[in-house]
């Protein structure tokens, strides 16, 4: 019986082929009879590839074709990109052609305005409309190959980072070291949003209109926003505009992924690396943030929280990993109501809720909320988030010992005093570098000897681990061939 119903199963599908066959021999012979006293040319024409695909004299001696459909069009030609129009086929034969001898030139590419007029008579067809059911003013065998042409050439934009920022009050320098520190060694276009008071507006024009030169970058920057009926409440809220990032969900309704930073963060390898993390999101995933201490017995939330937090220590916001759209449509559980509510909805319930037992702000609502849905945060280690609370009582971030700091985190205003100068050295020597590739490679060195000034601290003990990563991003940003990167 299986033999049988095989059997069956492969004439079908035979039919099948068949039937596809006869539709397209059909819609040629139906050119043929529209077309007319245009046959012999066109006729001429097609013969003149096939003799090319059988190595015959159509084609010269010395093309590097093999008879191929791909391989009929010249390196030198290129398609007109002005002719597509939503994501359809242009014209058939809308190529410019090179100056090349006719043998080297596709004879689907006319040149002739009259044929190709005729021929095409200025008609666009989609690329997935099959071939037999194009109209008959429209040259069909052209347009086949055409489409064949426009998969082989298609390419893929480069994708673009997304990466934001809330500054106000004295910041400003702050902010302009962490953007630099992104651009000096990342690789895809960045487009940065920037949140800022509007007395920095024009100073931060000022100073980012001047790195127009840097041509995978661009910015936007924004006032800052809170809703209209709980924005003192908002403002109030741990510092100055901390609490903005909550809302990025909600205002950058375009942006399907974002990385949000504080100002006092420093990258010491390409934001690319980090970026990359949102692949290994798994379908729950929304978020991704790093532990807010590595050793227990140090950490601030399991020793003196009055909330819920994510997790054995919590988790800290300073470097956050969106994927925004997700992030909009998920329903969150809490413990205000039992039905669960979407990001816009959560966020003042929570503040009522928790605003006399918070400490951190906003960190601590994210903590709350992350702790009712433990599946949705994805946690990178801390050498993604290397702050003070990682060396100053001995080094405690194993990640960072073994592979270097990926992304320095300030906190505390340890780049303004003499606490932590290990931590100053690095900022000042980044604050003080320009984008020239000599300025950025000769950056090591004078850090190095700075970094040793502070192995009476117990951060500066562990000096190396704030260059063992800069050093191999400078080399393969700045020293490796750009075909080997």
């Amino acid at each position: 019986m299986r033999r049988y119903l095989r059997v069956v199963g492969l004439c079908l599908a035979c039919g099948f082929c068949s039937l596809l066959y006869a539709f397209s021999q059909l819609a040629v012979s139906l050119e043929e009879g529209a077309a007319g006293g245009r046959r012999p040319q066109a006729a001429a024409m097609v013969s003149w590839l096939a003799d090319g695909e059988r190595g015959g004299p159509g084609r010269g001696a010395g093309s590097a074709g093999s008879g191929r459909p791909g391989s009929v069009l010249s390196a030198g030609q290129k398609r007109a990109p002005d002719l597509i129009v939503d994501g359809c086929e242009p014209p058939c034969g809308c190529w410019e052609l090179n100056q090349s001898p006719l043998e080297e030139q596709s004879v689907l590419l006319t040149s002739e305005p009259s044929l190709q007029s005729l021929e095409c008579k200025g008609s666009s067809l989609c690329y997935w409309n099959p071939y037999w059911m194009l109209p008959s003013a429209v040259c069909g065998m052209n347009c086949f190959w055409e489409a064949a042409f426009r998969y082989s050439l298609k390419t893929q934009p480069t994708e673009k980072m997304h990466l934001a920022v809330v500054a106000c009050g004295e910041r400003l320098e702050e902010t302009l070291t962490m953007l630099k520190s992104a651009l000096i060694f990342s690789i895809k276009p960045l487009q940065v949003h920037i949140f800022a008071e509007d007395q920095l507006h024009d100073s931060f024009k000022d100073r980012l209109d001047s790195w127009s030169f840097l041509q995978r970058f661009n910015y936007t920057l924004y006032p800052i926003t809170f809703p209209s009926d709980s924005a003192v409440e908002w403002k109030k809220l741990f510092k100055p505009c901390a609490s903005q990032r909550l809302f990025l969900p909600l205002i950058l309704k375009e942006v399907d992924s974002l990385l949000y930073v504080d100002t006092d963060i420093l990258f010491l390898r390409p934001v690319d690396d980090i970026w990359s993390l949102l692949k290994k999101f798994n379908s729950t995933q929304i978020a991704a943030m790093a532990p807010e201490h590595e050793e227990p017995r140090i950490g601030w939330y399991n020793r003196f929280a009055r909330h819920p937090y994510y997790g054995k220590t919590g988790v800290n916001s300073g470097v956050m990993l969106m994927n925004l759209t997700r992030m909009r449509r998920k329903y969150f559980k809490n413990d205000m109501t039992t039905a669960r509510l979407q990001w816009g909805d959560i966020l003042m319930p929570l503040l009522k809720k928790y605003k006399l037992n918070i400490t951190w702000g906003d960190q601590d609502l994210l903590n709350i909320m992350f702790f009712h849905n433990p599946e949705s945060l994805f946690v990178f280690p801390c050498q993604w988030n290397y702050r003070p609370d990682h060396c100053i009582y001995g080094s405690n971030c194993r990640g960072a010992e073994e592979e270097g700091v990926f992304i320095l985190h300030g906190n505390r205003g340890v780049y303004h005093d003499d606490k932590q100068p290990a931590f100053r050295a690095v900022y000042e020597a980044l604050r003080n570098c320009s984008f020239e590739d000599d300025a950025v490679r000769s950056l090591l060195k004078p850090l190095e000897l700075e970094l040793q000034k502070t192995v009476h601290t117990y951060c500066g003990k562990t000096y190396k681990v704030f260059i063992k990563q800069l050093t191999k991003s400078i080399r393969n940003r700045y020293d490796t061939p750009p075909k080997e990167r």
